[in-house]
C-alpha cells in the first residue's frame, strides 16, 4: 500500500463495502484507498453516493475529513504543505 490516498470528492468508488456481498454495491470495482496508512477525504459534506450507502472508509481511524469546496479544500492542503516544508 501507499503512504497516504488523497481523495476528492468520490463516495461509491472508495466505500470497502463492495467488496462484501449483500450490499447495493457488492462486486463494483472499487479504488483500495482503504489500504493506505493514512486517508484524507475532501468532500462537502457525508452525504450519500448514488448507491445510497453510508462510507465504510469515512468512519476508518485512520480517514480524516477536510469538508471543503474541492478547490479551496486542496489549495488549503497546498498551503499548509508548503508552509510546512520552508
Amino acid at each position: 500500500g501507499c503512504d497516504l490516498a488523497l481523495v476528492v470528492g468520490a463516495n461509491d468508488v472508495t466505500n470497502p463495502a463492495a467488496r462484501r456481498p449483500g450490499n447495493a454495491i457488492s462486486g463494483m470495482p472499487i479504488l483500495d484507498v482503504d489500504k493506505a496508512r493514512q486517508v484524507v477525504v475532501v468532500k462537502r459534506s457525508l452525504g450519500h453516493g448514488y448507491a445510497g450507502l453510508d462510507n465504510e472508509l469515512y468512519g476508518l481511524e485512520k480517514t480524516s475529513m477536510l469538508f471543503a469546496d474541492a478547490k479551496k479544500g486542496l489549495a488549503g492542503i497546498l498551503a499548509a504543505l508548503k508552509e510546512h516544508a520552508a
